[in-house]
């Protein structure tokens, strides 16, 4: 696809109604040494048929923030202390146990990162997606277990009636993970969110788990949220990216535009740690510094420790995420694109 029409296709996309909205979500962990501020005001919406990636390290705050619209967070010690996550007309952060359960599975699919502790260990896997089958779909035993064998198929794993009968630990990591993905489209769920389904995989099967998600998109009609430590992952699939820093969202751009001109100097580090063909002789980005205490809450630039650009206001006052051009917003008192500060001196 050419740069145009992947721009062409990336507008296109954000025209397509909001299926998810977030607005100024907060959650926290208080543990034995102390507050936690693991997602602090993050919002963003999810459209139609949209791929959205989640960008950032460890500790960003990327699956706590997926893992808190579904209330799958440990309370106690986590709380989500405000927000809304608004899905179909209602707030997910609101609703009842058992309508939340209704809404799990059955319209918003998950995707963990890592099977072997996601599946059961002591019920067959044919079982496992049944279940998730009568309950959203009330399908009876005969069609649920014909269904399940066609989810199996569907994601590629071979003799699928066979399959139906085995344990999770009979199967392989990659196939394992195929399991996890038929469950999570059992019930042609509107959204998916995968949280890094990919990372405990060798490359070969990374590739396949990725393609599998891709035709998967296409044939559903799903919207997904990918979440990965790993720009190179979300280039050939995403729509949009939103890369976290620190419990925040720091950038929010297009995919093609976030790798052509980034605006947020921990995006423009990740970037260039990215090994590429088309660089050849430049060297790696080395971005220095540890990331934040999530002990303290953030009254100044998280990144400010860390930031080639750091100005006085970095360390006075924390940036929030504003608009600077259409579909692009970034956390950042610095001007990368005209090289100056946003504000009046």
């Amino acid at each position: 696809m050419t740069n145009e029409a992947l721009r062409s296709n990336e507008a296109e996309v954000l025209e397509r109604p909001i299926v998810l909205d977030v607005d100024d979500l907060h959650t926290q962990f208080d543990t034995q040494d102390g507050m936690v501020y693991a997602v602090n005001g993050v919002s963003f919406d999810l459209h139609h048929r949209e791929f959205l990636g989640i960008v950032g390290e460890s500790g960003s705050g990327k699956s706590v923030t997926m893992m808190s619209l579904l209330r799958l967070i440990p309370i106690p010690p986590g709380e989500i202390v405000s927000g809304t996550a608004m899905f179909e007309g209602v707030d997910l952060l609101t609703l009842r146990p058992d309508e939340l359960r209704l809404v799990r599975g059955g319209k918003i699919g998950f995707i963990f990162q890592d099977p072997m502790t996601s599946l059961n260990p002591v019920l067959r896997v044919g079982f496992q997606i049944v279940e998730s089958l009568q309950i959203h779909q009330k399908m009876k035993d005969e069609a649920a277990e014909r269904r399940a064998e066609e989810l199996l198929a569907m994601v590629g794993i071979p003799d699928p009636r066979r399959r139906l009968d085995s344990y999770p630990f009979e199967l392989s990591g990659g196939m394992r993970q195929r399991v996890m993905i038929a469950m999570a489209l059992a019930c042609s769920p509107q959204v998916i969110i995968a949280d890094e389904p990919t990372t405990a995989l060798d490359v070969t099967i990374q590739a396949q788990i990725i393609q599998i998600i891709r035709d998967l998109r296409k044939e559903f009609g799903t919207a997904v949220i990918w979440i990965t430590h790993d720009l190179a992952v979300v280039a050939g699939l995403a729509d949009r990216v939103l890369v976290m820093y620190g419990g925040e969202i720091v950038e929010e751009a297009p995919v093609s535009e976030l790798y052509s001109s980034p605006q947020h100097p921990y995006t423009e580090g990740l970037l260039g740690s990215l090994p590429r063909v088309d660089l050849r002789g430049d060297e790696l980005v080395n971005i220095k510094g540890t990331p934040p205490s999530l002990y303290e809450f953030p009254d100044h630039c998280s990144f400010a420790p860390r930031c080639p650009y750091v100005l006085d206001k970095c360390w006075a006052e924390n940036p929030p995420l504003i608009q600077i051009a259409e579909n692009r917003k970034t956390a950042c008192w610095w001007d990368m694109e005209n090289d100056r500060p946003r504000y009046d001196r």
